[in-house]
């Protein structure tokens, strides 16, 4: 379970601070899986970094009751100059889950092949992503964090990741934000819009997109 009490997040601007998100409440019970909606700087991607802890709440706190992935297909935390493997061993460590069932896992799932053994800035972006992608799914997280479904590789990799995380894992908690309507209504069984700084919960997702195009 997730909850997230009374924050608020401001950035410097040369105009002082601007609030993105605030005085924001919001309840996410174990194993539901909640769209996040909003126009373009509205928020969500900030709300799913205070919720992952890559960022810090300017005020309130967020309560986390479970383990949280990083938003999927994230790469920011590889370090550059280690291999594909070499990162994966930094992260099992973290995580304290086993080096050898991951890497059996990652290599089959990112078909990078000997690029695993490469330097992470040698890898393209799809690349970077596929590796992040199988990392995340290699590690049992109790919530899983979607900021956009990264679209990498050809249909029949699509589907190996629909499969891995929308079906092998459908009893976990899933926050996901996207701008596709028929993403969030294909896997979400509620939805917040984020707007003007505040988060408005609706029970259902087409509610919450009722609400979202009127004020659109």
């Amino acid at each position: 379970m997730i909850e997230i009490q009374d924050v608020s997040k401001s950035y410097r601007t040369r105009r002082g601070p601007r609030f993105v998100l605030n005085r924001v409440n919001l309840r996410v019970a174990r194993g539901q899986h909640l769209g996040v909606v909003g126009r373009n700087g509205a928020g969500k991607s900030t709300l799913v970094r205070l919720i992952s802890g890559a960022e810090q709440p300017t005020s309130g706190r967020v309560v986390r009751r479970g383990s949280v992935s990083w938003p999927l297909a994230f790469g920011g935390a590889f370090h550059r100059h280690l291999t594909g493997l070499d990162n994966l061993r930094f992260i099992c460590r973290i995580y304290g889950v086993s080096y050898a069932n991951a890497l059996a896992f990652v290599e089959d799932f990112t078909e990078l092949g000997s690029y695993l053994r490469e330097p992470v800035m040698h890898y393209s972006s799809g690349m970077s992503a596929r590796l992040a992608f199988a990392l995340s799914m290699a590690i049992e997280f109790d919530c899983f964090l979607i900021d956009e479904i990264v679209a990498v590789g050809d249909s029949r990799f699509h589907e190996k990741c629909r499969i891995e995380l929308f079906e092998k894992r459908k009893d976990r908690t899933l926050i996901l934000v996207s701008h596709d309507p028929n993403v969030i209504k294909s896997h979400c069984d509620s939805a917040v819009v984020l707007e003007e700084g505040r988060v408005i919960p609706f029970d259902s997702v087409d509610d919450a997109y009722a609400h979202y195009l009127v004020q659109a």
